[in-house]
């Protein structure tokens, strides 16, 4: 197939290849404004996790809308950029729960451990916090999860935006994870204390697979 981004390996077979994203890629090619994160990392999430790879699925909403920051996995940022409240409140989290957190931002290392970082919309325009959320990125996460749905996985899902893809999930065997999301205006209506990070280890024990290093590498 034709114009396909680099690095897909088995989510090229997914129909929204051949659906949606001929149309997306036209349109935001012919956005004249700053698009983030970078081409060469919005499909960051799913070449740094393959299907095969997976074992966590953590949903986001669009990337951060601030040049330098995205780089193609929700929630992270680059190196040596400040934590986003969001993060920041993540982490908080974390050591609450685990008593540790990454070093800085840079979540890459949950997706090559099998997390997959996915947001809902992979490209926004720079300074326009949800300007692509409308394009039909959102079949993409459809489809992620629905495949994603043919063996047991953990699913977490923050906030209302992520759980209302919660029916896109199928089988039983899942562990799945809700919460509010972590923003400052809803962090404190439940995700602080809801120990997302020892439940999944627990669970990836429990089923005799590796925990995920959340802390560091």
């Amino acid at each position: 197939m034709a114009d396909l981004p680099e690095g897909l390996g088995a989510w090229a077979d997914l129909p929204f290849f051949e659906t949606h994203w001929p149309g997306i890629r036209r349109a935001v090619a012919d956005d004249t404004r700053q698009i983030l994160p970078p081409e060469d990392q919005r499909f960051a999430a799913l070449t740094l996790c393959q299907p095969g790879d997976c074992r966590v699925v953590i949903l986001g909403q669009d990337p951060y809308p601030t040049p330098g920051h995205a780089m193609g996995l929700a929630f992270s940022v680059t190196p040596g950029t400040a934590l986003p409240k969001s993060l920041k409140n993540i982490y908080a989290e974390m050591k609450d729960d685990i008593r540790a957190a990454p070093a800085n931002g840079d979540l890459t290392h949950w997706a090559t451990s099998g997390v997959l970082l996915l947001n809902t919309a992979l490209s926004v325009p720079a300074g326009d916090a949800g300007g692509h959320a409308k394009l039909g990125w959102q079949r993409l996460t459809e489809e992620v999860l629905a495949h994603l749905s043919d063996s047991p996985r953990a699913f977490l899902l923050w906030g209302k935006h992520a759980q209302k893809l919660k029916s896109h999930i199928t089988g039983s065997d899942h562990l799945i994870l809700e919460a509010p999301h972590p923003s400052p205006l809803s962090a404190y209506r439940g995700f602080f204390g809801s120990r997302p990070f020892s439940q999944i280890n627990a669970w990836l024990e429990a089923r005799n697979a590796r925990p995920i290093p959340w802390a560091q590498p």
